[in-house]
Formats: structure tokens, sequence, C-alpha cells
């Protein structure tokens, strides 16, 4: 034993900045990002989420008729998603524009414009299927270690938490998905989909109702790769003798579900 701390300690790196003493004494809560746990990643995305919030970059829409409808949509999928064993928050954002974004730990946020904009629940269970698949990839995760050693934030000890939290926000705000990352997301939502027995004509319709709009692309569509490479990709994925297969397809009754908009 006195060996083996000889030689942790002769071989101790420069770039351990703070010891963990040092830390300690501060009070710096400290978040390894190449290892986080589910429970540290639940208990982060709880924090960024009271941020986003506080700040007024997530306005959550208070129609208890919308928000107990888009709960339930979006727990039916988290079931049969990927990554179950975490809880999910669906949150409705008090905004006309088309968009939708989730941050780690399984918070999902769906703006009011995107809610008016589907076509049915298949089309809203395709976009909240995605969002569920970021999580389940953990891009975000990835994402924040990638900001914070580009930010200088990122040492031998890990990252302060306060820095992650706020990392998380920007991330939440900007969406910088890449190419990978949205093709593993429409996977992951797809088979999400498929398996909470949805239709998957909900998510090609949903895509290509978005196109045909005109004028400038949605944010929720406005990442890498473009939308007409992210359909022919599902289209390769989806059997068409099963493309209206399940359920979420009845328009009439979608528009009377969300009719408190």
């Amino acid at each position: 034993m006195a060996i083996a701390i000889g030689i942790s300690l002769a071989n101790i790196r420069p770039s351990y900045s703070n010891s963990w003493i040092e830390l300690m004494i501060r009070g710096i809560q400290i978040v390894q990002i190449s290892n986080i746990s589910s429970a540290q990643e639940v208990e982060l995305g709880k924090s960024i989420n009271q941020q986003l919030i506080s700040s007024g970059r997530a306005k959550i829409y208070r129609n208890r008729a919308i928000n107990s409808y888009i709960d339930g949509v979006g727990q039916r999928l988290a079931t049969t998603s990927q990554r179950p064993d975490i809880p999910y928050t669906f949150q409705v954002v008090d905004d006309d524009s088309i968009n939708a974004f989730a941050t780690m730990g399984g918070y999902v946020y769906l703006n009011k414009g995107l809610i008016a904009a589907a076509d049915n629940e298949a089309e809203l269970a395709s976009v909240i299927g995605h969002e569920i698949g970021h999580i389940v990839g953990r891009h975000g995760i990835e994402q924040m270690r990638d900001r914070a050693l580009a930010q200088g934030l990122l040492d031998a000890t890990g990252l302060d938490r306060n820095n992650a939290v706020q990392i998380g926000v920007e991330l939440a705000v900007s969406r910088p998905n890449g190419r990978s990352d949205e093709l593993e997301a429409d996977r992951f939502g797809l088979m999400n989909m498929t398996q909470a027995n949805y239709a998957p004509a909900g998510i090609l319709g949903f895509m290509q109702k978005l196109l045909k709009r005109g004028g400038s692309t949605p944010s929720f569509l406005s990442t890498h790769p473009a939308t007409s490479e992210r359909i022919n990709y599902l289209q390769q994925q989806i059997n068409p003798q099963y493309v209206n297969s399940g359920d979420g397809l009845d328009s009439r009754a979608y528009r009377n579900r969300i009719s408190s908009l």
C-alpha cells in the first residue's frame, strides 16, 4: 500500500489544477462527465430545467388539459424507449414557433406552435420520440463534454457543476446536434413509435408537411442533416406495407384533444 501511494503521488499530473481537498473546502460540486451515472444525469437535468424556466428561456404553458395530454403521450413513449429506467418530464412551452428540444436526464419540451402544426397524434409522437432519442443517445452529455473542452472548463478533476448547468442551458437553446446525432435520434424515435404502437406514417408525414410549408425552415428542422436526407433515411427503415399500421392517425380526435390551445 505504501509503495502504491508513493507511485500515485509521484505521478500526479500538473493538469490537476484543483486538488480534491481544495475543492471540498471551497464546497465546489464537480461533475465527472466521462462516467456520469443515470442518477447524476437526472439531477443535472433537473437543475438545467430550473434554470431554463427561471431565466425565461422556457416559458411553460399553464394549461392543465394540454399538459396532461402531452404528458400522457410522452409517458407512453418513455415506457417503450431504450431508456425506460429514468423519470421523464414533458412540458409545453408557451411559444407559437415550431420547435421542440430535450435536455439530459429525461426533460422534453414542445412548443405550442409545434403541437398545433401536427395533424394527428402519430405526428406529435414522432417529435416526442425523436427528442427521447437524443436522451437515449446521451447526446447532451457528449455535447457538454465537447463544449466544456472547447471553453477550457474541463480538467482532470471534472467540470464545475455551475458551469455544467450553464452549458446545459446553452445547449438546450442552441440545439447543436450534428448529422450522426440527428439520424440516431430519428432511428431511436422510429423504434420507439413502433414499440408504442404508433403508426410510422406519423414521422414521415410531419417532416414532409413542414418541408411543404415554404418560407424559412422551422427551427425543429434547422439542424444537419438536411430534412430530405432524414426523410429518405426513415423511408428506408419503414416497411411500406405497415406504414399506416398503428395508432394516432385520427386527425379529428387529435384536434379535439388540443382544442384548448
